[in-house]
């Protein structure tokens, strides 16, 4: 019923903005439990979102940080969220995916003894929701370890592109950025490079968003070293031919951001956020939407996020992509809520 009310808004327009902003329509849900939540990995599977790890608030001082193990699941049928068995280890800045009905996760980055955010080797597990229990996968060969990567999905393989293995989460503190391609094999639990030249991107990205279109692999945006050097470009890659390597797109997205996400609908990826915005003072996060038709190679701008966020990703049900959580300031200030965009 609650998808069939998303689809029924979605035919509406909302007016007063120009034609090409309408059409969609956002709404606020059930928000997330137990605390606000930011720089965590969400995925769809059937009915459900679920958000794995990140960062939450100290409960005796919320302006520090934790890395968290929590998992938790939304319902979207019934709008209502539950907790489910927390990942083997805490990690922030989750590499997620789903294959064959069972959840992911593929590289993060942990707490290093120094305090910085550093990549494990050891984020490499596997959920089974109808157990709702983990099993611990290899260990992840440390060429291919990091948190913060782009994830796509090519039947039983994960292909990750780019990502960050150090995040010192204080004022100038150090981040470095990878170009490297991994490919993780869900039958064999083996990691290998991706082949030829698409063993690397044309250029280094972390906190860019994904998507897999029609066999095309697509990172969008992101940045380099820093939160404020970011990105507008989109770099495909043909999985049916990954040896041919790394193509750029002539258009680029209206908005260039890093920390941003992105849900896919049909041929069109949809980017919300991000971080690195001057233009919004000191909290420095962006709230534009922009629709990517990747047949036409075309974007649109739509209307923006009613409450824009930062470091979180999207996932998308149908007509419908959800948004949980994120940053509203640039680098912290975590948000419980929960946005859909129905398109």
């Amino acid at each position: 019923m609650f998808l069939l009310a998303l689809f029924i808004l979605a035919s509406q327009t909302v007016t007063g903005l120009p034609y090409h902003q309408r059409s969609v329509l956002w709404n606020t849900l059930a928000g997330i439990p137990i605390s606000p939540r930011q720089e965590h990995a969400t995925v769809a599977l059937e009915d459900s979102v679920y958000i794995l790890g990140g960062v939450v608030p100290d409960p005796s001082n919320t302006s520090i940080y934790l890395t968290t193990d929590l998992v938790q699941r939304y319902n979207i049928r019934e709008d209502t969220w539950n907790t489910l068995a927390s990942m083997p280890i805490a990690l922030n800045h989750v590499n997620a995916a789903t294959v064959d009905g069972k959840l992911y996760v593929l590289g993060a980055l942990a707490v290093a003894s120094d305090g910085a955010w550093r990549a494990t080797t050891e984020a490499s597990f596997v959920y089974d929701p109808s157990e709702d229990a983990w099993d611990v996968l290899g260990s992840i060969p440390i060429e291919h370890a990091r948190g913060s990567a782009s994830v796509g999905v090519h039947g039983t393989s994960v292909h990750l592109a780019g990502g960050m293995r150090i995040l010192h989460a204080v004022q100038g503190g150090e981040q470095d950025t990878v170009d490297t391609v991994s490919i993780y094999d869900t039958l064999t639990d083996t990691w290998t490079s991706a082949p030829g030249a698409a063993a690397a991107l044309p250029e280094g990205r972390n906190h860019a968003c994904s998507a897999v279109v029609n066999q095309t692999f697509f990172v969008i945006g992101g940045r380099t070293e820093g939160q404020v050097n970011v990105k507008d470009t989109v770099f495909t890659l043909d999985l049916e031919d990954p040896a041919a390597g790394w193509s750029t797109r002539s258009s680029r997205m209206p908005t260039a951001r890093g920390g941003l996400a992105c849900g896919t609908v049909e041929n069109a990826v949809y980017t919300f956020g991000g971080e690195g915005n001057p233009a919004n003072g000191s909290k420095g996060v962006f709230d534009q939407v922009e629709k990517y038709d990747t047949l036409a190679d075309r974007w649109t701008e739509l209307a923006p996020m009613p409450t824009p966020v930062h470091g979180t990703y999207a996932a998308a049900v149908s007509n419908a992509i959800y948004v949980p959580g994120g940053g509203i300031s640039i680098g912290g200030a975590a948000i419980s809520t929960l946005q859909v965009l129905a398109v």
